[in-house]
């Protein structure tokens, strides 16, 4: 069965409230997947969430997606967390930091349940560090490494890896790497890997077996020797090989 794939940069762009520009993304990309647990919540998973209270990060998220009447049940309020992964209708991983999302994922054991979950269709959506864990390995991370998880393997849903939050050059007054300097990095000890680079505001979608690059800025696809423009009219379907 086909996966069914929703990767956003971030949860706002320039001055938009809290989920509010991908509210269209998530409704559309919804109502397009059958789900296979219908009656079943949205499980949300806010392990990335540092500064954050699991709590207060939930409502910020259900608020957020009642205007598209959907139901978000956040996974730090289930006993048996696995069994509540089984029965959603679907998969919701927000942002913070990447490297406590993934040790939070591998310390109570969800890695296999929801790889199971999605790999037979059910619907995952994701933004930031939700959207890197989606990638073979969390390398081409932001984030820094605050926590020490089991591995740097993630769920490998998708071939290539994933940079969210990309920003072309150097802020004015910044002297460091540049992102692009960065992703080339990890592609000299990395040769056979494949990055693509999602600015703000925009996403990258998988659904009946096709993926496309979605939203109002273009991205890039960065292989060892080579970087190139994509945006939605751009042909994607090669990365999935």
């Amino acid at each position: 069965m086909s996966k069914n794939l929703l990767l956003l940069s971030s949860s706002k762009f320039a001055d938009s409230g809290y989920l509010t520009h991908a509210l269209p993304f998530i409704q559309t990309f919804l109502s397009k997947v059958e789900p296979i647990k219908p009656d079943g919540p949205l499980i949300f998973i806010p392990f990335a969430g540092v500064s954050v209270e699991y709590d207060d990060y939930e409502k910020m998220v259900q608020t957020a997606f009642a205007e598209i009447g959907s139901e978000i049940k956040s996974i730090h309020h289930f006993k048996d967390k696995q069994s509540a992964i089984k029965n959603a209708s679907g998969i919701v991983v927000g942002g913070g930091n990447t490297f406590a999302l993934l040790d939070a994922l591998y310390q109570n054991e969800l890695i296999g349940p929801i790889q199971q979950l999605i790999n037979n269709g059910t619907p995952y959506i994701g933004w930031s560090a939700g959207s890197n864990i989606a990638a073979p390995s969390i390398k081409t991370t932001n984030d820094m490494p605050i926590v020490e998880p089991a591995s740097f393997d993630a769920f490998g849903f998708l071939p290539f890896q994933i940079n969210p939050h990309y920003i072309e050059g150097n802020p004015p007054g910044h002297n460091g790497e540049t992102r692009q300097q960065r992703l080339e990095e990890f592609l000299i000890k990395n040769p056979s890997s494949k990055i693509v680079a999602i600015p703000e505001g925009s996403a990258i979608q998988l659904q009946n077996q096709h993926l496309q690059f979605i939203g109002p800025k273009s991205g890039f696809l960065f292989s060892l020797k080579q970087k190139l423009s994509i945006n939605s009219t751009s042909d994607l379907q090669g990365l999935l090989n």
